[in-house]
């Protein structure tokens, strides 16, 4: 595909940014990649310098609490917590991440807020009203809105479960027209490449049929962050059917979100199709139903 198939990205006005946690940390220690924050804060800035409206999702409430609490860090370790430890991790971790995100964008001029959500931000009526509000405010008044679950209340009764959902969700309800997940994957494959040296590499969606769900299925991710290539491709869905283009790149190199900005053909591009009728509450609890 030719660059110039994408330069219709270059007129996005409003952009949601997800960011994992894997892609936030030194692998080896398990302590924040300042450098990569320095960056990320940076495109985010000169986005809104260009009078574009960005929400950034980020992971890494829970890491950032280990860390913090000088939990033993293994970088190759999967192991499960309790709820209540990994709820008393967030609720350090997420106060931690949100001073490094206030200060970093303050050396840049540009204020910042913090949102928690769960699925009742979603599936209440009023509770989404309400949340859709203070996005909209928050947009309004130039401020970057700073997105995480609730991890620190949050049960399986009412988590999203992954940031890469979350951010679709987000994007879907403040009308986004453009939503770049950044992975330690610089795309969509035919199969996991990490497994399969085989797979093959797709730049462009224009549908998501049945064939291309299924690339994601058993896919994993990191032992850090929660998502795979599956929860990827339900965020295509939801980003899809509600307007808005999606992008997956690699956050190997952050500055990738100003070159998918200006047209340039990095990662996946997943085409928007809207669907009017999109319900947007009744696609997540069916997302839930099914795992």
């Amino acid at each position: 595909m030719s660059e110039n198939r994408r330069e219709y990205l270059k007129n996005k006005k409003r952009i949601v940014i997800k960011i994992g946690s894997s892609s936030l940390q030194h692998k080896e220690t398990g302590g924040l990649n300042f450098t990569r924050l320095d960056v990320l804060v940076r495109e985010i800035v000169n986005l809104r310098n260009q009078g574009k409206d960005v929400v950034l999702v980020s992971s890494g409430a829970i890491a950032v609490g280990k860390k913090a609490l000088r939990f033993e860090h293994d970088p190759n370790a999967s192991e499960e917590k309790t709820l209540a430890e990994k709820q008393a991790l967030a609720a350090v971790g997420q106060a931690r991440l949100m001073m490094v995100y206030q200060k970093l964008f303050m050396e840049y001029n540009q204020m910042a807020a913090q949102i928690l959500m769960t699925k009742h931000t979603v599936a209440n009526p009023l509770n989404r009203h309400n949340a859709e509000n203070t996005f909209r405010e928050l947009l309004e008044m130039g401020v970057v809105p700073i997105v995480n679950e609730n991890d620190t209340v949050t049960t399986d009764e009412i988590k999203i479960g992954d940031n890469d959902t979350l951010s679709a969700i987000v994007a879907s309800m403040i009308d986004a027209d453009m939503l770049i997940l950044l992975s330690d994957i610089e795309g969509l494959y035919t199969d996991d490449p990490r497994v399969n040296p085989e797979a093959k590499f797709i730049s462009e969606v224009t549908s998501l049929d049945d064939e291309i769900l299924q690339m994601g299925k058993g896919s994993t991710g990191s032992t850090v962050g929660t998502g795979g290539m599956n929860t990827k491709l339900i965020a295509a869905q939801i980003a899809s059917k509600s307007g808005c283009d999606m992008v997956i790149a690699s956050s190997e190199d952050i500055k990738v979100i100003h070159r998918i900005m200006k047209g340039k053909e990095y990662g996946t591009l997943f085409h928007a199709n809207k669907e009017a009728d999109f319900d947007l509450p009744k696609f997540i609890e069916e997302v839930h139903q099914e795992k």
